[in-house]
């Protein structure tokens, strides 16, 4: 339970840094804080940060791309699905392989990496973000599947 425990904690505490982070340096642009600095470079570790694919809020750039957002804050959504259901599956549900579930939901990000690879620009960042969020949701209610299982 343990593993499970941290996994909702973070899915809930790393997209809330991140937009405090961004608050923090939207209100501080010429000093932001340290804090949101460290942010900011954890954030650099897991995300390529390029300007022109990530949203801007009052002339700040977000710590992660559009995509990494959609993944991000959709996560507690995922963690939330795994928590809220308590009743058994139906029949035909507990057929669904996980990374049969997987797949599906990776469709909509794929085709923004094929429309990008395939020479045709860059989606905008509405898009990338919103096809994100499938995935997001999906991995973060797979890991804590896994994670319950385990503990």
């Amino acid at each position: 339970m343990l593993i499970a425990r941290l996994l909702v904690v973070g899915a809930l505490a790393w997209p809330t840094m991140l937009g405090a982070a961004l608050w923090d340096r939207a209100q501080h642009p010429a000093a932001p804080s340290a804090w949101a600095t460290v942010v900011y470079l954890a954030a650099s570790r897991v995300c390529h940060q390029q300007s022109e694919r990530s949203f801007h809020t009052e002339g700040a750039q977000w710590p992660v791309c559009a995509r990494c957002a959609g993944l991000y804050l959709a996560a507690p959504f995922g963690i939330a699905g795994f928590l809220l259901r308590r009743r058994p599956l139906r029949a035909g549900m507990r057929r669904l392989q996980p990374s049969h579930v997987f797949l599906v939901a990776a469709i909509p990000t794929a085709l923004t990496l094929a429309w990008e690879w395939g020479g045709m620009g860059t989606p905008p960042n509405l898009v990338r973000a919103t096809s994100a969020l499938p995935l997001g949701a999906v991995v973060a209610w797979m890991l804590l599947t896994v994670t319950h299982q385990v503990d």
